[in-house]
């Protein structure tokens, strides 16, 4: 769908432009001037053909013969960059999709379709601000374009969720101005330990949250307490693994050991 919703944008350009040249001939030579030299006209349709079929192998030298020909009108350009790039999307070929989707743009910077497309490839290489770039690209160019104002407020989501990740990684549930205990010191200098500590916390309040009853919240939260307790009294003993024993207190919160 995303190669011939772009493909029939361009194709309009096209067609203009062949029109305009095929009524400049015969006026030209109507004028007495000297006949106008005949330009071979390039075939881009091999390429679009190939690409539609997902044939790789066709499509790949149709195309490079229509895109490394400098003599290529700009419209069959562009549109079998756009083939082509689409076609190596669909078979993850990501860094190539992205460098024809790229050149092509450059050659018509107006394409919302395009700017969405590309960032979804973006987005599939793991480079979320990219994609939101080019997500909000493609509303600036039509506020109204349904997939682009879908990818990007997800997208905005997820780079807000992260930044709050952030702003809290390496901090433990409580505060560490007011730490006594020597584990509480100990957590809040090791950004590791503190990110399970929080994790923990975390974990016990969601569990407290989905209990059936106050009874068993109760019970829940004694569990809680009774590490807290242990982890306490076990810190500074010999063979005692405070990592490893906030590590078993997740798993089991999280469910790994029956609840």
């Amino acid at each position: 769908m995303r190669f011939f919703s772009l493909i029939r944008f361009f194709g309009v350009a096209l067609f203009s432009a062949r029109l305009l040249a095929l009524s400049l001939g015969p006026a030209h030579a109507a004028t007495g001037g000297e006949p106008a030299a005949v330009v071979a006209q390039v075939d881009v349709g091999s390429c679009l053909t190939a690409a539609a079929a997902d044939d790789l192998d066709k499509a790949a030298p149709a195309c490079a013969a229509v895109i490394d020909n400098e003599k290529t009108a700009k419209p069959d350009l562009i549109n079998a960059l756009i083939a082509r790039g689409a076609l190596f999307a669909r078979h993850d070929q990501i860094d190539r999709a992205i460098a024809d989707d790229s050149r092509a743009l450059q050659l018509d910077p107006t394409s919302a379709d395009l700017f969405n497309a590309r960032g979804e490839l973006w987005l599939k290489k793991g480079d979320k601000p990219k994609a939101v770039q080019d997500f909000g690209a493609a509303l600036r160019i039509d506020p109204n374009h349904e997939k682009a104002k879908a990818n990007h407020k997800a997208m905005a989501r997820e780079l807000e969720r992260i930044g709050a990740q952030m702003a809290v990684a390496g901090k433990p549930s409580f505060s560490c101005g007011s730490a006594r205990r020597p584990v509480e010191k100990a957590i809040c200098a090791n950004h590791e330990l503190a990110d399970l500590d929080r994790e923990v916390y975390a974990a016990n309040a969601r569990v407290l949250r989905e209990a059936r009853n106050a009874g068993e919240a109760k019970a829940l939260q004694r569990e809680q307490d009774d590490f807290i307790a242990r982890r306490n009294a076990g810190f500074g003993r010999p063979g005692y693994d405070l990592k490893k024993a906030m590590q078993d207190r997740l798993q089991r919160l999280n469910g790994v050991d029956g609840y």
